[in-house]
């Protein structure tokens, strides 16, 4: 998987490739079924998620954004406002609450509002769990 960005072969005086970010946390519970540490994965707990959505891409020449940061705070926002102080196990498309899914379904919600996003962070810093999701370039 080819992470860099593409090779800048624009004329001098062109937006550089910029990736942009916000970050946002939410609090959570849900339960997994799973074959290790089967007993506490099973009982309803909650974790303190934090999740960084990034957007790649050459600014606009004409206002100098990549994205309008209000824009990009207001879609993180509808978002969180999915997932904060819910429980997981409830949530439509998010299938089991993994790290992974969690960041396939924050893609999924703003992929069709920001064309741009190019990576989905979440993680659990209490017990040092992280998952990024790459879309390919």
């Amino acid at each position: 998987m080819n992470t860099r960005p593409p090779q800048d072969t624009r004329q001098d005086g062109a937006p550089p490739w910029c990736e942009l970010s916000q970050r946002f946390y939410f609090e959570a519970a849900h339960t997994l079924s799973r074959t290790i540490e089967t007993e506490g994965s099973l009982r309803i707990h909650g974790h303190t998620y934090e999740a960084e959505v990034t957007v790649s891409g050459y600014a606009d020449t004409q206002t100098g954004m990549l994205v309008d940061l209000g824009d990009l705070r207001q879609q993180v926002a509808r978002v969180r406002e999915m997932l904060d102080h819910r429980f997981l196990d409830d949530i439509e498309h998010l299938g089991p609450a993994t790290l992974e899914n969690l960041c396939t379904f924050i893609r999924n919600q703003l992929k069709p509002t920001l064309p741009q996003l190019s990576s989905v962070m979440v993680e659990r810093k209490a017990s040092g769990d992280r998952c990024v999701l790459r879309e390919r370039i």
